[in-house]
């Protein structure tokens, strides 16, 4: 069970330890790092997941600037450490603020401090004007700088909102991007589904950065110390998790499959799939296009276009249509395939670093998710639904057959957006050879919208 008390028991450090997979971990390759930019959710979440890292760019001379979203204001919240007197929550933010001063500079004493002051635990309420604040930093970022920023699949929403805020911006202004996670290494055991160890790279640290990174954890007494009310709001043995030889870092660089490896099918045939020719093809788009439980949709987007053949019949039940893939060879196809239609434009995207700008009243996810890791999968089906607009369509259909390159199968893919989303499921057809689901905020069947059934 996802929790994030760590003043209650979690996964034993022992435990992560045992298990081999740990311990093969291959390096994080600094080589060609010429900056560092360290996103924080919250006060101490930089010096816990990333301090060697930080102390370790000190050593190499890489500049480095840590930036710190929320004002860490709920850091008091638990039943046996209650704020005192002496320590009154109106005070708590300018106190954790010294707090990462203080265990900064003991990690890197040239490294620069951020605070963006966003309100603890409203992340998501703030998402533009952390966005605003956050983006002229990675703007600014030299050309080889790498963020590091909050895992994802995390579990708690500021590290979530603040970690895809963070790639957002990042894949924009082409920065590389690690995640580093802090609450897996308490609710996740080795074995969960949610562990993402084909991602995982490692930084070694010395005997030397160890101790420096333990020094700067100490740092932030009003977390790790205990006080007159209560024992330490964290949790000696959650600590030890971030005390270990090495760091533990999720490169979402790794896994998913990307341009090249379209780029090799499209080189060897023009159209891998024969989706021009096969006729389960012609029948699963027909059917596809039938299940859309509205007759027309005034802006679209359809993610994975290959090379057209699902883009032109959407064309014809859509005001605008933006059809995006991420190889360009498929593209020239699908360019090419609808010539003569005006109102869809094609662009090349990447969708486990970036999404189409702007809202939709149709998303379409056909024949995609198995190629993404369950985290960027997870990723993309929140930010769709973050750019549907009320009452919006999200469809998704996948081939459940098992494929040796495909890092999910259909019916994970499924599973896992079901699990993600907070739309509700409208429509599912399910075959042996695929499934289609349809998800809206609108729970209204077609024969409601149109008044014939209560």
């Amino acid at each position: 069970m996802v929790t994030f008390d760590a003043a209650q028991p979690g996964t034993t450090v022992a435990r992560w330890v045992a298990d081999p997979r740990l311990t093969a971990l291959t390096d994080l390759d600094m080589t060609s790092v010429t900056a560092l930019l360290v996103v924080a959710a919250h006060p101490d979440d930089e010096t816990l997941g990333a301090g060697g890292l930080i102390a370790h760019t000190y050593q190499r001379g890489i500049p480095t600037t840590v930036i710190v979203a929320t004002d860490g204001a709920d850091g008091h919240h638990n039943t046996a450490t209650p704020i005192t007197q002496a320590d009154p929550a109106s005070m708590l933010p300018a106190r954790r603020m010294a707090e990462t001063r203080a265990a900064v500079a003991l990690l890197n004493r040239s490294a620069s401090v951020v605070f963006l002051n966003l309100p603890d635990g409203q992340t998501g309420e703030h998402r533009g004007q952390l966005a605003t604040l956050l983006r002229p930093h990675l703007a600014a970022s030299p050309p080889g700088a790498m963020a590091v920023i909050p895992w994802r699949g995390d579990g708690h929403r500021d590290h979530r909102v603040v970690g895809e805020i963070a790639a957002q911006l990042a894949a924009e202004e082409r920065v590389d991007v690690i995640e580093y996670p802090i609450w897996m290494w308490h609710w996740a055991t080795p074995d969960s589904p949610e562990v993402p160890w084909p991602q995982m790279v490692a930084v070694a640290l010395t005997e030397s950065l160890r101790e420096r990174k333990r020094q700067a954890i100490d740092a932030f007494v009003s977390q790790v110390q205990p006080s007159d009310a209560g024992p330490a709001l964290l949790r000696p043995d959650f600590l030890d998790h971030f005390r270990r030889a090495r760091e533990v870092f999720i490169d979402s660089r790794i896994g998913s499959l990307s341009a090249p490896y379209f780029d090799d099918l499209y080189a060897a045939r023009a159209d891998p799939w024969r989706l021009a020719t096969r006729w389960y093809e012609t029948r699963k788009r027909a059917i596809t296009v039938a299940s859309l439980p509205r007759a027309r949709y005034r802006r679209a987007v359809e993610i994975g276009c290959s090379i057209g053949m699902l883009t032109r019949e959407l064309a014809s039940r859509c005001d605008t249509l933006l059809a995006v893939d991420v190889a360009a060879a498929a593209l020239v196809s699908a360019r090419e395939r609808l010539r003569d239609d005006a109102h869809v434009t094609f662009a090349q995207l990447d969708v486990t670093t970036g999404f189409p700008a702007g809202f939709f009243d149709l998303i379409v996810l056909s024949e995609v998710g198995y190629y993404l890791s369950r985290t960027a999968l997870i990723s993309l089906v929140e930010r769709a639904e973050r750019h549907l607009k009320a009452g919006g369509i999200l469809l998704l259909c996948h081939w459940r057959h098992p494929v040796d390159d495909y890092l999910l199968s259909g019916d994970q893919v499924h599973q896992i957006a079901n699990d993600c989303t907070t739309l509700t499921r409208i429509a599912r057809h399910d075959e042996k050879d695929f499934i289609l689901e349809i998800y809206s905020s609108n729970p209204s069947s077609v024969a409601q919208d149109e008044g014939l059934a209560p």
